[in-house]
């Protein structure tokens, strides 16, 4: 029986091992087959995708993306909003240590997602934006696309809730609502601990309404 099945598995690899043989000759057929012409147009499609990629980023880079900062007021989150396609904002308190984690992590990921705008705001200064906004949990990230907010990462409920999460993770997390360009699998998150007890946020209607803020602190900020 088990040299049934050994034969059976080196008959599936040794086929598995043929079919991409042939897949590989047939694509250097291919290329035998292009003449200088053909060759030459490939390069040019090449070289006009390179120049608009690098024309993207240019353009990205001038409307403050490529870096993690802060902003000012209330008023000037919508005018960044409305300049970029994607934004995370990170609604913080100075007195709430879980921020300075968090801008650890968003200050690496702004530098790797360019296509992504990072921001942070102050929701001491901003009171009417979170109370839009529904800001009662701070750090806060709210994750908004074309100028809507599409979803809300609240604390690190979403991060495996602990503070040792990793920039993977959150990026992970950040991949999830499309607020980012995230290449790898959006169905296996970093670690399997961390998979277990991640439980997503679901985006409520905005309402203007409530006071205060929670600190999702063992500390007990306030």
């Amino acid at each position: 029986m088990a040299n049934q099945s050994i034969d059976i598995i080196t008959k599936v690899l040794e086929q598995s091992a043929k079919l991409v043989e042939e897949q590989v000759d047939a694509q250097l057929t291919k290329l035998n087959e292009m003449d200088e012409d053909d060759l030459e147009r490939l390069k040019e499609r090449r070289l006009e995708a390179l120049k608009k990629s690098q024309k993207q980023k240019q353009e990205w880079l001038s409307k403050g993306h490529g870096e993690y900062r802060e902003i000012p007021s209330e008023k000037d989150f919508f005018s960044e909003v409305k300049d970029s396609k994607n934004v995370v904002c990170h609604f913080y308190r100075n007195s709430t240590f879980r921020c300075k984690i968090l801008d650890k992590h968003l200050a690496i990921l702004a530098k790797k997602h360019v296509e992504t705008k990072f921001i942070k705001l102050n929701a001491e200064k901003a009171p009417f934006l979170s109370e839009r906004l529904r800001i009662k949990v701070i750090p806060t990230l709210a994750l908004l696309i074309d100028g809507k907010t599409k979803d809300y990462v609240v604390g690190f409920t979403d991060l495996g809730n602990t503070d040792e999460f990793s920039t993977e993770m959150l990026e992970w997390r950040l991949g999830c609502a499309d607020v980012i360009n995230y290449s790898g699998n959006l169905m296996d998150p970093p670690t399997a601990t961390q998979r277990s007890s991640t439980k997503f946020t679901k985006v409520e209607k905005k309402t203007i309404r409530g006071r205060g803020y929670d600190s999702d602190s063992d500390s007990g900020d306030d």
